[in-house]
């Protein structure tokens, strides 16, 4: 054989050769992902909102959710909370792209939701110095919250709202450690909370819905194996059986048995209602007929205002008493457990500037159905929201104002802080602060008021309250604390002081009431925050300690806020007003404003690895 022959021949080896060395990777230039990512594409979760039209906001939450079940995996085998590298963090990237490219997502979903390939990366600043377990239990301790409360099957609501608030009182203990490396504290506690406590693991939906906020599938959360059909078909085969034989007995009782059900109802829902109002409080138990003639019938002339969750009537009593007499609207939502709640909670209020309870009323009939009505002392002159109207029967004049901010400051304050647990209203406005004879403010409407235990926060499943005078981590996260309640205490006060609404789309290109006047204040004009009529009555400088107290009460960051007494003794002049801090981005800006609104309207419940991402994302866009 010739020498070229030899040489052809010999071509392929050589080129095979070359071609494996120029695809395999070296060591020292790559990595691989440590984490088995075939979960991806079994998991029950739902990527409807990955998919056409793409809903990114919502699908890089689910894709944050769905890497925090292999980082939880990860965390149990190696004791890490994150990735060694980026070399290993870029890896698994890179796998996850794969996967969801199987799944018919697009891959370049990853990039846009985690732009940062160090996001997953050990980080010793991310929270008080942790990078593994032993660090963990270093600072927390070998037994925290976590382990007593999320060790147990997630489907029920009850332990499932236990772990979420065991988990903010683990990162809460965290920032206090180390308040100025804690951006990752409460992402550390949910993958501790499922990776290591957790008896079923991060792959359990129920366990991963709850504490990772996954998003299941109507497919994977419904029972599809032929065994379970075949129940339902037999149960519903049973059902149609026994309404048939049920049929005759039903016709022949039905009037009987719906008299005797509503008498029993009304008499057990009117038992409950009593055995609610506490002992000694003062509270009487109303009879309807008693309301009638107070109200002359409930007749449109006694008629003096109406909202969301009712109307109010005036009325007189047998021994002359004025009262105000709400009748509860909305009770098919409300229910009777809610106005229990309500009544019981102000039931045991007693306080100057916190609006009593005179007595409750329950009542049904076949008609006109069931009835609910809470009876206070009555407010001459009427609530804060009228008398900054146009309309207003009486102009407030200074004075008048100052008292009204610091009646609403003490109530709040008596509330966070002399009632055990504390209460947080979580509706101050302006049309719930009523008026007394004598101008003196009285905090009204507990109807959304919640109790809670002392000294933590609480993540709600149900955002209540009004638009504008919500704080954006309550409206957007459903997270509570005393601090809510503050944010909402600073409109009220910037509207006494200016005489201008929360939202105003008439008089300015800005709505929000604290973009306008922080755009006022920053430019050093705070005079012309003052309402008109008041500008010339008192010491401009008291006036303006107020304004500040309002602009920093409603900051948009928690932790800038002063607590209700501390804002108090500001405003009284015991202690200096701090400078006000910037705000990382108006509250009024468009962007915003739609996270706000979709927040508030988002069906289901936040839960605490939604405000994880969130805050990371928000993080991210800064930096």
């Amino acid at each position: 054989m010739d020498n070229n022959n030899q040489q052809f021949m010999f071509l392929p080896f050589l080129l095979f050769f070359t071609l494996f060395i120029a695809t395999t990777p070296s060591a020292s230039s790559s990595a691989s992902c440590p984490i088995d990512l075939s979960y991806v594409e079994t998991f029950p979760w739902d990527t409807s909102t990955c998919r056409d039209p793409i809903d990114t906001h919502h699908c890089c939450q689910s894709l944050l959710s769905l890497i925090g079940i292999g980082l939880a995996k990860h965390l149990k085998e190696t004791q890490l909370f994150q990735f060694p590298n980026e070399n290993i963090s870029s890896a698994c990237l890179q796998d996850f792209k794969l996967k969801l490219s199987s799944l018919k997502i697009q891959p370049l979903l990853v990039p846009t939701c985690f732009p940062n390939s160090t996001q997953f990366v050990t980080n010793t600043s991310s929270c008080a110095g942790i990078s593994n377990i032993t660090d963990w239990k270093q600072k927390v301790g070998m037994i925290t919250p976590l382990d007593t409360s999320c060790n147990g099957d997630m489907k029920s609501e009850t332990t499932c709202s236990m772990c979420t608030d065991a988990g903010f009182k683990v990162t809460s203990q965290l920032t206090d450690i180390d308040p100025k490396n804690s951006t990752k504290c409460f992402y550390f506690s949910i993958l501790y909370a499922i990776g290591i406590v957790n008896q079923f693991g991060p792959t359990d939906p129920a366990a991963a819905a709850c504490i990772l906020g996954m998003p299941l599938s109507s497919k994977g959360s419904s029972e599809s194996n032929n065994g379970k059909i075949l129940k339902l078909v037999f149960g519903l085969l049973g059902a149609i059986v026994g309404v048939v034989l049920a049929f005759v007995l039903i016709i022949m009782y039905k009037k009987w048995d719906k008299m005797r059900r509503e008498n029993l109802y009304h008499r057990s829902v009117e038992n409950s209602v009593r055995d609610s109002v506490l002992p000694n409080t003062g509270a009487k138990w109303f009879h309807i007929s008693e309301l009638e003639k107070a109200t002359n019938k409930f007749s449109l002339k006694n008629k003096i205002g109406q909202g969301g969750d009712g109307v109010v009537y005036k009325g007189t009593l047998s021994d002359g008493t004025l009262v105000a007499v709400k009748e509860i609207f909305d009770l098919e939502t409300r229910g009777d457990e809610e106005f229990c709640y309500e009544v019981e909670i102000i039931s045991k209020i007693k306080h100057r500037y916190l609006l009593a309870l005179r007595g409750c009323c329950v009542t049904s009939h076949s008609v006109r159905g069931k009835r609910r009505f809470l009876v206070y002392d009555y407010m001459p002159n009427g609530s804060l929201s009228y008398q900054l109207s146009v309309n207003g029967a009486n102009k407030l004049t200074w004075p008048q104002r100052k008292n009204i901010i610091l009646d609403v400051a003490k109530g709040l304050a008596y509330l966070h802080y002399e009632i055990k647990p504390p209460i947080f209203h979580r509706d101050i406005k302006a049309t719930n602060i009523l008026l007394d004879s004598k101008m003196k403010a009285k905090v009204a409407d507990f109807g959304l008021a919640k109790q809670g235990n002392e000294g933590q926060s609480h993540l709600t499943t149900r955002v209540a309250g009004t638009y504008g005078y919500l704080a954006p981590e309550y409206a957007l996260y459903g997270q509570l604390t005393e601090k809510s309640d503050v944010y909402s205490f600073g409109i009220v006060i910037l509207e006494v002081m200016s005489g201008r609404k929360v939202l105003d789309t008439m008089n300015s290109p800005v709505v929000l009431i604290t973009d306008w006047a922080w755009s006022h204040a920053k430019s050093g004009k705070v005079d012309e925050i003052f309402d008109e009529s008041i500008r010339d009555e008192g010491p401009e400088k008291i006036m303006e300690r107020f304004v500040l107290v309002g602009i920093l009460c409603a900051h948009a960051m928690v932790a800038l806020r002063p607590t209700i007494a501390e804002a108090l003794k500001m405003l009284e002049g015991d202690i200096d007003i701090p400078n006000l801090p910037d705000r990382p981005v108006p509250l009024g800006h468009e962007s915003f404003q739609s996270s706000l609104l979709n927040g508030m309207q988002q069906s289901g419940r936040s839960t605490p690895f939604t405000s994880f991402y969130s805050s990371t994302m928000s993080t991210i866009s800064r930096n």
